[in-house]
């Protein structure tokens, strides 16, 4: 047998009346009208098959079944108390951190300056960044364990919400002894289609826009499926290949000669960097902060 449980404000209204004496006042202090507090002693006396309240023209006093359930009501109440104070910390305590997601790009190249800049503004609200590719983020973000996700990838779940905070252009890079630089004419589309490529692992928002990019191509397997930024700079400085890379993440190397930056013909891998967070759509809170400092950020 299923048990409808007691209305808690039913409760209280007549923990007040035996309080104070009289169902009007015992309503007044609940905030309660009188009729609808009249029904609702009515439908609580129904509900557990006891008389609760003997009304009279000098005030309303409790039945002796009432004054055994006011009894309980007082400890009811005050379980009902504590648990709204824990919820209370339990929120307070969330407000006082932040958990980020962010895919490798972004993680190492643009969070650090906007947790700087959200550090100076909330300084007593701990940050925890957690760096993944953007498939791994959208997950932490939809499933609750990250309060805001920063990615690359050119598309978002519908079940998030997103907001451009930056843009970013992929190039491709080669070693300086690399055929591809010696050439009068650019690369073509095809041509780098064609070409086996060092590249991130699946998941990842370069991979992504990369894969987007050609997906009317046929293209060989590639040369290395590497996890992060660095390992493919090392290897383009060893000469393994080509690889398509962040200008944020390549542009140290292209200063000091390391790399060289191939144009392709045709091929334009200019990308949105999103923010992107679980409903409702309007972001508050240390999060929505943050965005804010990262949109802020662009100009």
């Amino acid at each position: 047998m299923i048990r409808a449980w007691p209305d808690l404000a039913v409760l209280e209204l007549l923990v007040r009346v035996d309080e104070l004496g009289s169902l009007g006042s015992a309503a007044r202090r609940v905030g309660m009208a009188q009729p609808n507090a009249s029904r609702a002693v009515k439908q609580l006396e129904t509900h557990l098959g006891a008389p609760l309240l003997m009304r009279s023209t000098r005030g309303s006093t409790l039945t002796p079944q009432g004054t055994v359930i006011v009894h309980w009501a007082r400890e009811v109440l005050a379980d009902a108390a504590r648990l709204l104070d824990a919820a209370e910390a339990l929120r307070a305590q969330r407000q006082a951190e932040l958990t980020v997601g962010a895919s490798m790009t972004v993680a190492e190249h643009l969070v650090p300056n906007w947790l700087a800049e959200f550090h100076r503004h909330h300084a007593d609200v701990q940050v925890h960044l957690q760096v993944h590719n953007s498939t791994e983020v959208f997950e932490r973000t939809e499933d609750g364990r990250c309060d805001v996700g920063f990615v690359e990838s050119p598309t978002v779940p519908r079940s998030l919400h997103s907001a451009a905070v930056a843009t970013d252009r992929l190039v491709v890079v080669v070693h300086p002894a690399h055929p591809w630089v010696r050439r009068r004419r650019s690369v073509g589309i095809a041509e780098l289609a064609g070409a086996p490529l060092v590249v991130r692992e699946p998941g990842s928002g370069t991979r992504t826009t990369l894969d987007v990019a050609l997906i009317d191509r046929v293209r060989p397997l590639p040369l290395l499926e590497l996890g992060s930024a660095a390992a493919i700079r090392t290897s383009v400085i060893a000469g393994v290949g080509p690889a398509v890379m962040s200008t944020l993440a390549v542009s140290d190397q292209v200063a000091s000669g390391e790399m060289k930056i191939v144009p392709v013909e045709g091929l334009d891998l200019t990308r949105t960097l999103r923010a992107v967070w679980r409903p409702p759509r309007r972001l508050d809170g240390p999060a929505g902060e943050l965005v804010s400092i990262a949109r802020s950020w662009r100009a």
